[in-house]
């Protein structure tokens, strides 16, 4: 017996084995790709600021517009100022409730008055 017939046998063979078992592993049917939940709403990315760091690390902060926002935050100045001083304070703040919830948040200067540039991003 020729010394080349097993290894003439054995390459045919393991090729004919190995396509079987790749056969075997692609007949499985996928999963279905899972849809994202209809209650997480996409978010548009309205910043981002890279601060570096030691050892040539970076640290990426990114802000997102929120999915939902509740309340009006939108407010016709001249008609909250009720005195016409060109501030709207806590009392005439509480005509609109909204603003009366963030009225502390808004107050950059914790004054107790909001000016036209603190309510610039409310302002109609």
């Amino acid at each position: 017996m020729d010394r080349r017939f097993p290894r003439l046998i054995a390459g045919p063979l393991l090729a004919l084995a190995s396509t079987g078992a790749l056969a075997q592993a692609t007949s499985l049917p996928l999963p279905p790709p899972e849809a994202p939940p209809a209650s997480a709403p996409m978010q548009r990315q309205s910043g981002m600021v890279v601060i570096p760091g030691d050892h040539h690390e970076l640290t990426i902060v990114r802000s997102f517009e929120p999915d939902s926002v509740v309340g009006d935050y939108r407010i016709d100045f001249d008609a909250l100022d009720a005195d016409g001083d060109g501030l709207i304070d806590r009392r005439e703040a509480a005509a609109n409730a909204t603003l009366e919830a963030e009225f502390r948040a808004v107050d950059a200067n914790a004054d107790g008055r909001l000016d036209r540039e603190e309510l610039a991003g409310w302002i109609r």
